[in-house]
């Protein structure tokens, strides 16, 4: 016995149950430390321990939940079944989530619900297998979850999520509206669903390979996607890939875009520059070639296979290759429609090596992809040569005309050479006047042809230096002295076609000879001035002007006798002009007539 009672104080089941004591007490500051709500009960549903985050979070004292039944923090709605599920889970004690793929919610001592979940985990004890439940409060992520719902919900697009295994977890009123489904028939269901029968094989290694390496992109870049409608009916679609990180793993939200609308755009477009009379090449910022039409095909030599991806530098000439990149930068620098190449003249490349001469305009489209720039490119082979011919035509043209003035120049001085035979065997004072003024007058048209032969313009001649070189000329025929009647010319640059110079010339020719022969008798001294202008509604003013003795009050230029003023009335009908007349102080004669007729 005095061994018993020794075993009893201070042996072996005293050290135990010391250890069990303190197993206990590790277990309880683990309890009460946990950082969330912490409830333990017996099979008879009875709480029989709480820690401080329990009584925070529903708002008991722990003397006020201690003995008292688990269905006390459990709403009403869901009491009726909760024995039940309690006794299931001692029928098969294992350490689990409650409520798996159901929404739990706590209660108040307020009466306050709020969304929970629960683990489950069984202790054994000597007084039976007890459930320990680790509570969390997720009325926080439940409003983040809200929110993200809203979010998707009144998105514009049609929004999907789905988890690794491919099953349909959420979709929004988008999705139903674009794939004729109602919800209900898409949530559980697998993603394929919604994929054209064509693309199915292929769509789980896809959606694998993004789920091993889980980065926002767009989907099948580089390839058409489609999506399947409820009736059957397949449209163009852009999907937009975001990887979501939830508790229960990672899942992906797909933004689905029905692009058939801009897919309709695209292939109108297509046909336009398909159907297009020039050669159109669209390239973007890279310098590849992203599309031509059978034109380019026709005009370059190539096969559409043989340009699409390549450089635009295939169809340039060797020798501008080198600043062609350096030129297609500064267009997307400045992307504006306009001529390429404005002042220079630009060649295509053939795919047999034949270069050809080419305008090209160049016009920048906005596309998803970014600006891209289509080129209309026409072949100017043709213009060119017939340019060239027009060119050799209009040169022969110019060394004809050249030829005909000169002769016809030849011509007028052969004529006054034999007027000047005629000058040296007539006595008669009268007929060596008219003789001399015939001569004056020849010597004006054949200045004329002279100027417009120098001038190398056989349209129009300067009738300024026209003036510059006649007039002098012309006096000096008279002998007058210079030192006796100044000439003074103010004379602007007025072009003249031949059939406006010749009679322009021969008034200055009748005006100034009349003027040397009858303004200045004896040794009367004055001047002679000519005033050539040209004024903005494309008419010249031509005055000729002398401070002689003027003209008789009676002198009528229509009916003058005198073939000289008679002319100079019939030369300013012919060139559709004016004549305005003063008499004395100066004498002035002014014509006014249009350049051009």
């Amino acid at each position: 016995m005095p061994d018993a009672n020794r075993l009893a104080r201070g042996g072996p089941l005293d050290t135990i149950e010391q250890a069990l004591r303190k197993s206990e007490e590790r277990f309880r500051q683990v309890v009460e430390s946990a950082p969330n709500a912490m409830v333990m009960i017996g099979s008879t549903g009875l709480i029989e321990m709480v820690n401080a985050q329990t009584e925070r979070m529903f708002g008991y004292d722990r003397s006020e939940l201690l003995g008292k039944p688990i269905e006390n923090l459990v709403p009403e709605r869901f009491r009726r079944n909760h024995p039940a599920l309690r006794t299931s889970f001692f029928n098969v004690p294992l350490a689990r989530a409650m409520g798996a793929g159901r929404d739990l919610y706590g209660l108040k001592k307020d009466g306050g619900e709020f969304p929970v979940e629960i683990g489950l985990n069984p202790i054994e004890t000597e007084e039976g297998t007890k459930v320990l439940s680790a509570i969390v409060d997720i009325s926080a992520r439940k409003k983040l979850e809200e929110r993200f719902r809203q979010v998707v919900e009144s998105a514009p697009n049609a929004m999907v999520m789905i988890a690794v295994g491919g099953v349909i977890e959420m979709i929004n009123a988008q999705t139903e509206r674009l794939f004729g489904y109602d919800r209900s028939e898409l949530l559980g269901q697998p993603i394929e669903i919604l994929v054209p029968e064509r693309f199915r094989r292929n769509h789980p290694g896809l959606r694998s390979a993004f789920f091993a390496d889980p980065n926002a992109r767009p989907m099948g870049a580089g390839r058409d996607l489609y999506g399947l409608r409820k009736d059957g009916g397949e449209f163009p679609v852009e999907i937009g890939l975001n990887p979501i990180e939830t508790d229960e793993g990672a899942k992906v939200l797909s933004a689905i875009v029905d692009i058939s609308g801009r897919k309709r755009l695209e292939e109108r477009f297509r046909q336009v520059v398909e159907s297009a009379p020039s050669a159109m090449v669209m390239i973007g910022p890279n310098g590849q070639i992203e599309m031509i039409n059978a034109q380019t095909e026709r005009l370059f030599g190539y096969d559409r296979s043989e340009l699409l991806g390549k450089p635009i530098e295939t169809l340039v000439p060797e020798r501008f290759r080198r600043n062609h990149p350096t030129l297609r930068t500064t267009f997307f620098t400045t992307p504006l429609a306009r001529p390429m190449g404005a002042g220079r003249d630009l060649y295509g490349l053939k795919k047999d090596g034949g270069e050809f001469p080419v305008e090209i305009g160049l016009n920048p489209i906005e596309t998803d992809e970014g600006t891209m720039v289509l080129s209309a490119i026409v072949d100017i082979s043709d213009r060119k040569q017939k340019e060239e011919r027009i060119h050799a035509a209009l040169k022969e043209k110019d060394i004809l005309l050249g030829e005909i003035h000169h002769r016809v120049k030849n011509n007028l001085q052969v004529v006054n050479s034999l007027l000047d035979l005629q000058v040296d065997r007539i006595t008669d004072p009268a007929a060596l006047s008219m003789l001399k003024e015939s001569q004056n007058r020849i010597k004006s048209m054949a200045l004329i042809h002279q100027t417009l032969y120098e001038s190398k313009d056989f349209v129009e001649a300067d009738f300024s230096s026209f003036l510059d070189t006649m007039v002098p000329t012309l006096v000096s025929s008279y002998s007058v002295d210079s030192d006796r009647i100044a000439l003074t010319i103010e004379a602007a640059e007025v072009l003249l076609s031949i059939h406006a110079a010749i009679p322009c010339g021969l008034v200055v020719n009748e005006l100034i000879s009349n003027a040397l022969k009858h303004g200045f008798p004896g040794n009367r001294r004055g001047e002679i001035k000519i005033v050539l202008a040209h004024e903005v509604d494309d008419h010249a003013i031509l005055s000729v002007s002398d401070d002689g003795v003027g003209l008789p009050e009676e002198l009528d230029l229509e009916q003058t006798g005198t073939l000289g003023l008679q002319m100079v009335s019939l030369l300013a009908d012919q060139l559709g002009g004016t004549i305005t007349i003063q008499r004395a102080d100066p004498t002035r004669f002014v014509m006014r007539f249009p350049v051009r007729r």
